[in-house]
């Protein structure tokens, strides 16, 4: 689908298009899906975050107003989105570790060195969003979203200046939180 389309749909969709809003959620669930995929190493990890998100944009599609690209407001989305599943299985696998014990543990030798630079990474975000939680947002949209300073800009209703000096300081800890793990 042409971003043209998306984007009109998107409109229609904020504007109370019920057919527009079932037709965008349809065209966004695979590229929702492969965008969760990178946060997620486990798929169904990924499917469960695609499905908030898709709810989530269902629920709050009238809050986009079209002051930028809907590609932006969805890749914010996204991104709170798998952090906050994230989360939440980092949360159940420490309840379930007290409860019962684990019947599959991970082994080193067979997880994926990408699998584990991403959970590091996620865990690098909750500690930089703990201590500086103003430097998450610009560092996810440029390094993750892959969003232009620009699109951060218009997103976070901060000058482009302040963008660039909330990413470099958020990589620099975030480098930090890596070196250290």
């Amino acid at each position: 689908m042409r971003d043209d389309d998306q984007e009109e749909l998107a409109r229609r969709a904020a504007g109370g298009d019920r057919a527009a809003l079932e037709a965008l959620l349809g065209r966004i669930q695979p590229s929702v899906l492969r965008r969760c995929a990178r946060f997620l190493p486990c798929y169904q990890d990924a499917e469960e975050a695609c499905q908030d998100v898709l709810l989530q944009v269902a629920r709050n599609i009238e809050k986009f107003r079209g002051q930028s690209k809907f590609s932006t407001w969805l890749h914010v989305i996204i991104a709170n989105s798998a952090r906050q599943t994230y989360r939440s299985l980092k949360r159940r696998a420490v309840e379930q570790a007290h409860e019962t014990p684990p019947i599959d543990v991970a082994d080193v030798r067979t997880t994926s060195v990408i699998a584990g630079s991403r959970l590091d990474l996620l865990d690098a975000l909750d500690r930089l969003e703990a201590r500086n939680a103003d430097l998450v947002g610009p560092v996810v949209l440029r390094d993750i979203c892959q969003l232009d300073y620009r699109e951060i800009a218009q997103h976070l209703g901060i000058p482009e200046g302040t963008v660039k000096s909330r990413i470099h300081q958020g990589r620099a800890q975030v480098r930090d939180y890596l070196g250290a793990g």
